[in-house]
């Protein structure tokens, strides 16, 4: 009895091997041994993959080539490339678009990263090296738009303002900052570490904070009185673009 179900499963076993070999390699001659061979480097013909749903293989088309630009690129001074990405466009982009994108960036940073490198050794001027500039133009754009969703969703979750949980105190020198809680293995008032920190500032310490927010008010002040009278000179200097700049805005 236990010789004819061992042969019954030997049967259905040897099946379903012929079966999988079917889908994978229909044209391939039946053989003793059992090969799965997605990728068939000798064979020009690949055509009977398509039947492999449940199999998914990336395919590695190019080796260091890619940490280098385009052949059509060399040699040229410069060379075209469009605008970055900013934060409104990439608003309008799902997640799994982001993620896409976001790897399309790096490749290509470090394909320019790599060209810059080389032209430094030959010590030739890198073609188009704003392109540099616009890649991490895009890359800052898509990590404030994916920090973005995950402070709208940790609000619409929990309703807490950052990433781990704290509050807003004042330290000994009178500075506001944010304080991140931690979890401690015993109660706050044993806990001679947490006690020894100070979440206030003595009187004597408001005079010197009133004296650092006059000298920030000052220096806020001395920026823009400098970018007026750069601004000034610079209509002085070219009086044909201002008239032309306030003929566009009225």
């Amino acid at each position: 009895m236990a010789a004819v179900r061992l042969g019954v499963l030997c049967r259905k076993v040897s099946a379903a091997l012929k079966t999988s070999r079917s889908l994978i390699s229909p044209q391939a001659p039946a053989s003793t041994g059992f090969s799965l061979n997605l990728l068939l480097k000798n064979t020009p013909n690949i055509t009977s993959l398509h039947q492999c749903r449940l199999f998914h293989t990336t395919l590695s088309r190019k080796g260091l080539e890619e940490f280098f630009d385009d052949p059509k690129n060399w040699g040229e001074e410069k060379v075209k490339s469009g605008a970055s990405w900013t934060c409104q466009q990439l608003r309008n982009k799902s997640n799994e678009d982001l993620h896409k994108l976001w790897y399309v960036l790096l490749k290509e940073r470090n394909m320019l990263l790599t060209l810059e490198q080389e032209a430094k050794r030959q010590i030739l001027p890198m073609p188009s090296p704003e392109r540099l500039e616009k890649v991490v133009e895009s890359m800052d754009a898509l990590d404030k738009v994916v920090q973005e969703r995950e402070d709208a969703l940790r609000l619409l979750q929990t309703g807490q303002e950052k990433a781990r949980p704290g509050a807003w105190r004042r330290d000994i020198f009178g500075r506001v900052i944010w304080h991140k809680f931690k979890q401690w293995p015993i109660p706050w008032y044993l806990n001679k570490r947490y006690n020894r920190k100070r979440f206030f500032a003595m009187p004597y310490v408001e005079r010197f904070d009133r004296l650092k927010r006059e000298k920030q008010a000052r220096i806020q002040t001395r920026k823009k009185s400098l970018e007026r009278k750069k601004e000034k000179l610079l209509q002085e200097k070219f009086p044909h673009l201002s008239e032309a700049q306030k003929s566009s805005v009225i």
